[in-house]
């Protein structure tokens, strides 16, 4: 078993009539984990749990060997990064970055060193002497993270660092803070609600549900082998469909749906009713009656084409009425228009079952 940066044993916070957990996890030294889910589901809650803001009413939290559920932050060396970075407005960046060491007592050349070592780290060379104010959203942010790993910390701990940011450079700033973590190989729990922040820079997620974890796993893991209708929904974009088993052969299920007959592939037998799931990109489109002769195939009429640059969405109503989402790549080959009927045909294997 790696070495792990950090475990949450049986975790519980309750607020009121709100209970979040309980909790388990385990970060491997050098993993970044992602704590994934909307509003209110407990990500924040556990992250500040871990830094020390928050003293859970059970279980036990371990950094390394040393259990701290009960110390105080300043004494876990943890690294953190804020939503709103929580800079000192009348400090200078190198003041800001070196804040950690000064509290720490550290000699005043070690800081000048640790601090110019950091700020070339995060590209903020020559601008030690400006004031946050001075600098742009993602200047800022690059301070915070400095800061937040100027003091060596075991486990680092980023709480939505790229939420006030514009799209441009909140892909870019993902970039950054992913080499960079892997460079300095450094344990991360990063908090957030962006799916595709996830998706993109986290060895696995934990996505969150009503105070507890509704899945742990890699990103692929996530996306195409959800365990719920939640993670299915709230990963992606899903079409779900309500199925009802007929019969099973050589891992390919049968199903009777009311848009029609289906096959999915399946590693575990559905004895009731599910849910198939479709990603829009896993469908094709073609004219009726043309789909291929090993597919499941099911007609509808085109509602909505929504042109999205890379791909077009296509939006379809099925004969039974089921509304379906369809990517289809822009190879210049799309040849149905609003109002045309189609059919809609995926694989077994471009499907998965959900039972709950």
């Amino acid at each position: 078993m790696p070495d792990l940066a950090l475990r949450v044993s049986g975790l519980v916070k309750r607020f009121g009539a709100t209970t979040i957990g309980p909790i388990d996890l385990a970060v491997a030294a050098g993993e970044f984990i992602t704590l994934l889910g909307p509003s209110g589901c407990g990500k924040t809650t556990t992250l500040n749990a871990i830094a020390g803001f928050l003293t859970p009413d059970e279980g036990t939290i371990h950094l390394g060997e040393r259990e701290v559920a009960t110390m105080p932050p300043f004494r876990r060396n943890l690294g953190m990064v804020f939503q709103d970075y929580a800079l000192f407005p009348h400090r200078s960046v190198a003041e800001n970055i070196g804040f950690g060491l000064r509290m720490r007592k550290v000699p005043r050349a070690e800081i000048a060193r640790r601090v110019g070592e950091a700020m070339q780290m995060v590209r903020l060379d020559g601008l030690g002497d400006r004031r946050p104010g001075q600098l742009s959203g993602g200047q800022r942010q690059r301070v915070a993270l400095a800061r937040a790993l100027v003091i060596q910390p075991a486990l680092l701990l980023l709480d939505e660092p790229l939420s006030n940011l514009d799209l441009k450079l909140r892909e870019d700033m993902r970039i950054e803070i992913s080499t960079l973590q892997r460079r300095l190989g450094i344990a991360t729990v990063f908090v957030t609600h962006d799916q595709e922040e996830a998706l993109t820079m986290s060895d696995r997620i934990a996505v969150m549900n009503g105070g507890h974890i509704e899945q742990l796993g890699n990103a692929r893991e996530i996306y195409e082998a959800p365990v719920s209708e939640f993670v299915a929904r709230f990963v992606g974009t899903s079409n779900l469909i309500s199925a009802r088993p007929v019969s099973t052969s050589d891992g390919i299920a049968s199903l009777h749906t009311a848009a029609g007959p289906a096959r999915v592939a399946c590693r575990v037998v559905p004895l009731a009713e599910t849910k198939i799931l479709i990603r829009p990109e896993r469908l094709k489109l073609a004219v009726p009656g043309t789909a291929p002769t090993d597919a499941t195939a099911w007609t509808g009429r085109v509602t909505r084409l929504t042109y999205l640059g890379a791909r077009t969405e296509v939006a379809l109503r099925l004969t039974d009425g089921t509304e379906l989402l369809v990517h289809a790549v822009n190879e210049g080959n799309l040849v149905c228009d609003e109002g045309a009927q189609v059919a809609a045909w995926f694989r077994a294997d471009d499907a998965w079952l959900i039972a709950r």
